[in-house]
């Protein structure tokens, strides 16, 4: 091993979720190789690597425990329910140490959500990482601490670490959107029960199920077909369904797929079939080119939406809105460039922040956007991208009124009425916020729901809400739409600590060195790219724009006191061995929050793999 090695500080928090109560310290898991996965579960990339560890956990059960470590951005996050209730609705299986007060992630040196740290058998740092992407990078790692430990003799095999508790019984699962039906029932993407489920008008009787319920990617007749925790549905135009041959377009969102489903007039089972994606997350360059839809990586679609004579699609793994055409049989990017943020303007510069729920006008003309990580409602109209509400990835509370001024927290579903005013399931403040173009105003119509994550708004005007942790669809009462009070205000930032930076120059230093087994690939051009931007843009008074080296010079305007450094780093690299390498591509966007103190550092180190040059300072425990 060449990195550097410290001795992994000690697991601290608040309590273990998946361990039937019992506190885990490294002492017990030595000699295991021990995964520590810090996420926190707002975050899309961090969900993405949870799905990664999967193969990793079943191929080296018996040598390798991967440990949770929640690290929570937003408020909401802090609740040990809530938190729970997440490790159930996105499967996580192995120890997950809750870690509200951020101490454990201040040990390892964790930069930004998600990053993994690797301990070997004798209880030392080997490696870290930020970002998705690494499984087979680890695979390789892990191999080489098997032969290693295995050789010296401290690496001890068996024995599980982790220990579930059944899940309760309810028809609907963590529900996440679902679709008004002509006869007033709804059609339901039944999350956790990987399926659709079509509801009578009472909203609990259940008249038909599409997918047999287990997690897979099977096309097929209804029950048989497999999806893979479901969320966004559409129904396509008639004139284009009869073009495509199906009817509804579900976003079938860890599979990183489309699916469509025909509804036979013969009353047949419905058929499904995947019409986009290849089942593999994108990670490429970003292009704004049409591509056959089959061929085309996605990544996490979460809503899907008819405007503009086309499917826009929700990219959330990759801050992007997508279009597709079913009837071309092609996808392309249309809104964003990647990078995650708060920023308005022609489609292709924009940025946005995790879309998660989409809605179109009455008319046609605005394509509304619940943008979560920014806590912000968004619009696309006239081809730019506009905010309604919010102002970035780190503010956030529950404060009504002006919408300048206005607050959500991590919203992730959105309906146009037909008045015009906009309808947002503020997920994480449990509650449904409306907010009234005409007036410019935000206002609180129901709360004390339990993760809301859509609405459903009926040609007759009722409303329900997908009321998630609830595991049910709940009616809105028309008194309520009316309502036009303000609730108690309560306005937040992140809590994560500010990096204090030096006024002036700055070196900016990402590490990053190939996984075992692999080598830099230059094939297509400079195998490193470093952007760097900044909110506000006037922080940096050079350093800013796109370069190929991993180091940069900044210079931090004093003036402007803070705000947030936007870096985004990618490496590519080949597998060193075998007439066919495989390649791979390493990418990381980090959000870093920054303070100009006169005492504070001169550099700014992030890690995309190798081991923190922080972590060596870091309290041993």
């Amino acid at each position: 091993m060449t990195e550097p090695k410290v001795r992994a500080p000690e697991l601290t928090g608040r309590g273990w979720l998946n361990t039937d109560g019992r506190q885990l310290r490294l002492a017990d898991l030595r000699g295991r190789i021990v995964v520590l996965d810090f996420w926190t579960f707002c975050c899309i990339n961090c969900l993405h690597v949870v799905d990664e560890l999967r193969p990793l956990e079943e191929r080296y059960s018996d040598v390798l425990v991967v440990i949770g470590v929640h690290s929570p951005k937003f408020a909401h996050e802090r609740d040990p329910a809530a938190l729970a209730a997440a490790v159930e609705r996105h499967g996580v299986t192995h120890p997950v140490l809750d870690d509200p007060e951020l101490v454990t992630w201040r040990q390892y040196a964790a930069r930004a959500w998600p990053t993994l740290a690797v301990v070997d058998p004798t209880g030392y740092v080997v490696a870290s990482m930020a970002g998705e992407g690494h499984a087979d990078g680890l695979a390789r790692l892990i191999d080489q601490l098997i032969t290693e430990h295995e050789e010296r003799g401290t690496l001890r095999r068996g024995g599980e670490v982790a220990t579930l508790a059944a899940a309760p019984q309810t028809t609907l699962r963590f529900p996440a959107k679902a679709l008004p039906l002509p006869d007033g029932g709804s059609l339901v993407a039944d999350t956790v029960h990987h399926r659709l489920v079509e509801l009578a008008p009472d909203q609990q009787t259940v008249r038909r199920t599409i997918g047999d319920g287990s997690r897979g990617r099977l096309d097929g007749p209804a029950e048989e077909a497999q999806f893979s925790e479901p969320q966004g549905l559409c129904w396509l135009p008639p004139r284009i369904a009869e073009i495509a041959g199906y009817e509804l377009v579900v976003a079938d969102t860890v599979n990183h797929l489309l699916r469509g489903v025909q509804f036979p007039a013969d009353g047949g089972p419905p058929q499904v079939r995947t019409i986009a994606g290849t089942g593999r997350p994108w990670r490429a360059k970003a292009d704004f080119h049409r591509h056959d839809a089959y061929a085309m990586d996605l990544s996490s679609p979460w809503d899907v939406a008819w405007y503009a004579d086309r499917v826009i699609v929700a990219m959330a793994g990759v801050h992007q809105l997508w279009s597709f055409d079913p009837g071309a049989r092609t996808v392309e990017m249309w809104a964003g460039t990647t990078v995650e943020g708060l920023r308005d303007g022609p489609l292709r510069e924009a940025w946005l922040a995790q879309p998660s729920g989409l809605s179109v006008s009455p008319d046609g003309a605005r394509l509304w956007i619940a943008d979560s990580e920014t806590s912000a409602l968004r619009y696309v109209e006239q081809e730019q991208l506009h905010t309604a509400v919010g102002t970035g990835l780190f503010d956030f509370g529950h404060a009504d009124g002006p919408a300048a001024t206005a607050l959500l927290q991590h919203p992730l579903g959105v309906a146009a009425l037909p008045d015009g005013a906009v309808l947002v399931a503020d997920t994480y403040n449990g509650a449904i916020r409306r907010f009234d173009p005409a007036t410019d105003q935000v206002a609180t119509v129901a709360t004390g729901l339990a993760d809301p994550s859509d609405l459903v708004v009926a040609d007759d005007g009722t409303v329900l809400v997908v009321e998630s942790a609830g595991h049910r669809l709940v009616p809105l009462a028309p008194a309520e739409l009316a309502r036009a009070e303000q609730a108690p205000e309560s306005r937040l930032r992140t809590e994560r600590p500010a990096t204090a930076l030096a006024a002036g120059e700055v070196e900016l230093t990402v590490v990053f060195s190939p996984a075992p087994g692999q080598q830099l690939d230059s094939s297509f051009g400079p195998a490193t790219r470093l952007e760097v931007s900044a909110m506000p843009a006037e922080l940096l008074r050079d350093g800013a724009g796109v370069g190929s080296e991993l180091t940069r010079r900044l210079v931090l305007d004093p003036a402007v006191g803070g705000g947030v450094l936007q870096v985004v780093a990618q490496a590519a690299t080949c597998d060193a061995d075998g007439p066919h390498a495989a390649c791979h591509l390493t990418r990381q966007d980090w959000g870093v929050p920054v303070t100009i103190a006169p005492d504070g550092a001169g550099s700014l180190p992030l890690v995309l793999r190798g081991v923190d040059p922080q972590l060596g300072r870091a309290d041993p425990g």
